[in-house]
């Protein structure tokens, strides 16, 4: 089969041996609750930098990347009453198993959601990941009332034009009756977290404390963080309502949870490969989220986050991706179809 991989770790990726078009063997035929997927389209996250710069990879064990697919499943293991060969399916991987960016793949099928119907394979890759992170987080760690419970207290969501925070914002906003308050630097960017559904847009380049307090929107007992640094953490510790809680899904440096003790505040992690890589009790769970999120798009409740096409699964292009996702200027997901 087609693929592309990693055969030599922590290139730069203006190196063209950074990721590198090969042929590989056919996976074996799927085990238990696997599924054997043919893919079609893939899109490319922040997380495939992380593993392409920290991964093992040789010439003589490649490392496959991909953590989005959609595709069609070609054969389905002994176990499995998910899913039968012909479906269209999405899903997000683990980091453990070779990755999507290659014409077929094994995954679990407890990890896999359909295909919405709307949408082709190059709009339904870019859901997966950001999905699953954006859900989780929002419904599984903070826990938001999806009721008028929410109605006139206030998410702040910090960084809101990535892929992940374009998921919150929308699942948020159709979802529940709280006020979204999205931070964005740039005018594409205020632009984009507008349409995605935030009821307002601050200034994450300025201090954010005084143009929060400036829109006096309500209280606010949750906060979720996607780019999180020591001064920043203040001032979410500032903003953060009695009681409240905040998420976290990116990797900062040490941060002081004392600011927190005189409010009781909690923090709450979300790493979208939590459930299938420790082989959770609920890791179908994951399974169900996918199959609402398809719901909600075939409704016309939400939107796919893909908004630019690279073309053919293939390294250049792959290569071209990942450099764009590196300069951290990307608004939505970058996807691939057809090899």
């Amino acid at each position: 089969m087609r693929a592309v991989a990693v055969t030599r770790k922590a290139l730069p990726i203006d190196d063209p041996a950074a990721l590198v078009d090969l042929e590989l063997p056919d996976p074996g035929p799927p085990q238990g609750h696997d599924l054997l997927v043919r893919v079609q389209a893939v899109s490319v996250n922040p997380r495939d930098m992380k593993s392409r710069m920290s991964m093992e990879a040789s010439a003589e064990r490649p490392l496959v990347l991909g953590y989005d697919a959609s595709g069609v499943v070609e054969a389905v293991g002994p176990d499995c009453t998910l899913f039968r060969p012909g479906d269209a399916v999405i899903y997000a991987g683990v980091l453990d198993r070779p990755g999507s960016n290659a014409e077929l793949q094994l995954v679990d099928e407890r990890i896999t959601g359909r295909k919405p119907e709307t949408l082709d394979h190059a709009a339904a890759a870019s859901l997966p990941l950001t999905a699953l992170t954006a859900y989780e987080m929002l419904f599984d760690r903070l826990r938001l009332p999806r009721d008028a419970a929410g109605a006139g207290h206030v998410l702040l969501v910090i960084g809101g034009a990535g892929g992940v925070p374009s998921m919150a914002i929308q699942l948020a906003r159709v979802l529940t009756q709280i006020t979204i308050v999205a931070t964005a630097s740039r005018p594409e960017s205020a632009a984009w977290v507008r349409q995605c559904g935030a009821h307002h847009v601050v200034d994450h380049s300025q201090p954010l404390p005084p143009q929060v307090k400036a829109l006096a929107p309500g209280p606010m007992p949750w906060i979720f963080s996607t780019h999180t640094d020591t001064a920043r953490w203040a001032e979410m510790a500032t903003m953060i309502a009695p009681q409240g809680a905040i998420g976290l899904i990116d990797d900062p440096e040490p941060l002081d949870l004392r600011l927190l003790k005189f409010k009781s505040a909690s923090v709450h992690w979300e790493a979208m490969f939590t459930r299938p890589m420790c082989r959770t009790a609920d890791m179908v769970r994951q399974h169900e989220i996918l199959n609402d999120v398809a719901a909600l798009i075939d409704s016309g409740r939400l939107r796919p986050t893909g908004t630019q096409n690279f073309g053919a699964i293939n390294a250049a292009n792959l290569r071209r991706a990942h450099a764009v996702i590196e300069q951290g200027r990307t608004v939505g997901k970058i996807v691939l179809a057809g090899f």
